[in-house]
Parts: structure tokens; sequence; C-alpha cells
């Protein structure tokens, strides 16, 4: 069986040789592993398209359960990621944690336009802080997997908005500050409602909007802070990825 499909290629493995085992995120299919035949020789024609994060036009065959790549054209490269590293850390961490998120199998047209529309920030909005677009990529991932978090008013008391906002990792709520002790155990982050506002955006706006926000530095750094640790939180996990991208924003800040 033959297929043609969109996908971008989220993780590449080097096999044998010559050749790649690739995890795609395909319009109609999903999450795919494909294996990418020859693509590291010279001169091989699907050697474009099969680059990490590369948005390709791709015919696959599947042969006894295991898709393989036939023809690969590269649509989009994201050049503009790929030429700065500090971008590109992002933008692989962007991709990592779509693969953990997208089932085998099961279409997310939701969290591929995510994925897309996130790594086209990276590449032609050069204004938007890096801040800016992990934590929205973050907060969005989130709520399309089904952490969605409840900000709407105090988890505890029902105050909209809440006194002194929290947000509370392991929960996923609001609350007042007063109202800590009946949450729970667990970390609680501040929120102002400047960033609160901003989430809200990020959560219940228009997609095709996702970032076309502000925030002063310190509320900024909230809506980031806030957004890592919820993520790691409810994932249970690290990111290797994520530890590249910090280690190279430490570097250029020190």
């Amino acid at each position: 069986m033959h297929i043609t499909t969109k996908a971008l290629v989220l993780r590449g493995v080097d096999y044998k040789e010559s050749d790649k085992i690739l995890t795609l995120l395909t319009q109609e299919q999903g999450k795919l592993t494909a294996s990418a035949r020859g693509c590291r020789k010279k001169g091989s024609a699907i050697t474009a398209g099969c680059q990490l994060l590369a948005w390709s036009e791709m015919v696959l065959y599947d042969y006894q359960g295991r898709w393989s790549v036939k023809e690969a054209a590269p649509e989009r490269l994201f050049q503009g990621v790929r030429d700065d590293i500090q971008r590109l850390a992002l933008g692989c961490y962007f991709a990592e944690v779509a693969e953990l998120l997208a089932v085998e199998g099961l279409p997310s047209e939701s969290l591929l336009s995510l994925a897309l529309n996130s790594l086209h920030a990276l590449d032609k909005m050069p204004d938007k802080p890096l801040t800016l677009v992990k934590a929205a990529f973050e907060w969005k991932a989130m709520a399309l997997a089904g952490y969605e978090p409840l900000i709407e008013s105090c988890a505890v008391c029902g105050v909209d908005p809440p006194k002194e906002p929290r947000f509370h990792l392991r929960e996923g709520v609001l609350h007042c500050a007063s109202c800590r002790e009946e949450v729970g155990e667990g970390i609680s982050m501040p929120l102002s409602l400047h960033t609160l506002t901003a989430l809200d955006h990020i959560l219940h706006g228009d997609p095709k909007r996702l970032f076309s926000f502000r925030l002063e530095d310190e509320d900024l750094k909230q809506l980031a802070d806030t957004a890592e640790a919820y993520l790691h939180t409810q994932l249970e996990r690290g990111f290797s990825t994520l530890d590249y991208y910090k280690c190279l924003e430490y570097q250029m800040f020190r």
C-alpha cells in the first residue's frame, strides 16, 4: 500500500551504513515511524526531504506492517532555524515534545499545526522573544494533549480573578494565595493578572495568532517558568533537547 502525505520530520536515527529511521508527524496518519533507505548516500533524491524538522511531501509504502519512504520532496526547511544554533535547539525541543505527545497512527492535526506555526515563528518572526515562543508552545501543547489548565477562577473559593493568583502545578488549577492549603500538596507558582491574560490568549484565542501578545520581562518570565514547570510536572520527564537549549542560553548570557 502506498500513501502520499505531507509530514514533519520529528526525529531521525542513523541506521546501517546509509539509512535512517524517521519519526514523522503526518497530516492523515498522525505519528508514523518509517525507514528512509539510502537517504544518507551522496546524491540521494530523498536526502533533503528526510532532514530533521523538514516539512515534506512524501510517498510512503507499507510492506508487512512497516513504512518506508519512497519519495520525499521538501516544501519548507525553516532555513532561518537551521542557521541559528539556539533556534535550532529550540525547534528540536518542540519536535521532541510533539513526538512524545502524538499517538502512533492517530491524526493530530492541531498538534501538527502548533509545531509548524512554532517553527514558523522561530524562522520568520525575529522580533518575538524565544522565551515567548517557547512558553506559548508549551502551554498550547499541554492543552492539546489533554492537560489544559483551569484558569478561569480560584479552584477553591471561586473568586474571579483570584486574589494574588497562584498556579498549582500538580492539579493544573488556579487559586488565591489565601486558598493555598485547600488545593493540596505540591508546588504553586505566582501568576500576575497580565500573565493570566496572556495565558488565556494562548489557551483560548485564535491559534493562528498564538504569538500575537506582549509581556514585560517579569511577567514573561512568570509565564515561561510556569509553562516549563507544568510540562515537566505533568509529563514526569525531562528533555535532552531542552537541556541543550538551556546550556546555549546560559552561555549567551554569561
